[in-house]
């Protein structure tokens, strides 16, 4: 069942309901203290398909490294790539920063103002420019994410969002909704209501409808039909995890280096290329007595089950897949480094990285003898 479409009276009720809503219950986010275009476009790239506590931390981060568009855009792509670790779908720093090139190059180092010529950029679709055209520079225009396709699907009492089934009928209709809906006075405020309704209130499972300021509207109340998710599929792999004592940093220095083997992905593989990850083992199924440690790692549609064993340096020809270029780095300079998300994870449980700090701890690794025997055969 559907309303009839909405009246100008009831639009101006919807749009006064959900902002005065949002004025009270808006979550203090840090690019919600910024009307810096710049800063509003790193945050809505961060934002797609990850968590909102995961990009806060990174977001922090990465505008401290690269506070304007222009040291963005100077910056080597791997040092991007670092600060992006953690975030996944690196494809997505690729294109901000090919992005931010070319604004610095042609365009003076100044975004678009407005969402068309937004939408020229590499990596900048219909959502984020409107996103950033909207709250940046107030233009009237919808923002269309998951989170909207949802509250205006059931506040409708359509079935399933465009990108579950609907396909480009039910698309066209939440886009012409939204375009409706949007607040000409406040788009900004309008867009970041709706989008927050959805993450905190109208959530996919189990929706807050005695809390949402929309409820006396909607049709559906409560969870709407959708067609099932696909399954995740699953994966074994285990990685090798290799470190010795490095070289002295002084020749007065009594103190070692340590180091860590990583290996950087091809530049042909299709999913994080020029990345750094630990060795991969031949051998998967890891026998419990070699095993360092187990941990899960979700890929897009694919969870992998990884089991880390710790070799020594002679070991490493014959027990991992020969890749890409390995290199021993220090493990002071591997937190800084294009890390995959795997390989971070593993490190940070070694209690090889440290926030703050990434000095080899070495009391956290359980092979004592394992770094001066490295040493020795140097």
């Amino acid at each position: 069942m559907s309303k009839p479409p909405l009246e100008t009276d009831r639009i101006a009720g919807l749009r006064s309901q959900l902002l005065q809503w949002y004025e009270l219950n808006q979550r203090d986010l840090p690019w919600r203290r910024t009307p810096d275009p710049y800063a509003i476009w790193v945050s809505e790239i961060m934002l797609q398909q990850t968590r909102v506590a995961v990009v806060i931390e990174r977001y922090n981060a990465f505008l401290q490294r690269f506070p304007t568009l222009i040291s963005l855009a100077d910056a080597p792509e791997q040092e991007v790539l670092a600060l992006w670790s953690g975030l996944g779908y690196y494809r997505r720093a690729r294109m901000l920063h090919k992005a931010a090139q070319f604004v610095a190059r042609e365009l003076g180092g100044n975004l678009p103002a407005n969402a068309k010529d937004l939408r020229l950029l590499p990596g900048i679709g219909p959502y984020t420019a409107a996103a950033i055209a909207s709250i940046a520079h107030q233009e009237p225009v919808a923002v269309v994410d998951g989170n909207v396709e949802r509250v205006l699907c059931r506040l409708s009492g359509w079935e399933a969002g465009s990108r579950t089934g609907g396909g480009a009928k039910l698309r066209n209709k939440i886009e012409t909704l939204a375009s409706a809906l949007v607040d000409p006075l406040r788009p900004g405020d309008f867009n970041q209501a709706i989008m927050e309704l959805g993450a905190t209130v109208c959530t996919p499972r189990t929706p807050l409808c005695l809390q949402c300021p929309l409820s006396v509207e909607c049709v559906t109340l409560g969870e709407h039909k959708t067609p099932a998710r696909p399954k995740m599929m699953s994966r074994e792999v285990a990685h090798a995890l290799v470190v010795r004592a490095g070289e002295k940093p002084q020749p007065a220095s009594r103190e070692l280096i340590s180091q860590v083997l990583l290996e950087q992905r091809p530049p042909s593989v299709s999913v994080m290329p020029g990345l750094w990850e630990l060795p991969q083992l031949l051998d998967p199924m890891v026998p419990d007595t070699d095993l360092r440690m187990a941990v899960r790692h979700a890929i897009m549609q694919v969870n992998y089950y990884v089991r880390i064993r710790t070799l020594r340096e002679e070991e490493v020809e014959t027990l991992t897949v020969p890749g890409g270029a390995r290199l021993w780095v220090p493990l002071a300079d591997a937190g800084q480094m294009a890390l995959t998300g795997l390989a971070r994870k593993v490190l940070s449980r070694a209690r090889l990285l440290s926030p703050g700090s990434a000095e080899f701890d070495s009391a956290s690794f359980d092979l004592p003898t394992f770094a001066s025997k490295s040493a020795s055969e140097k």
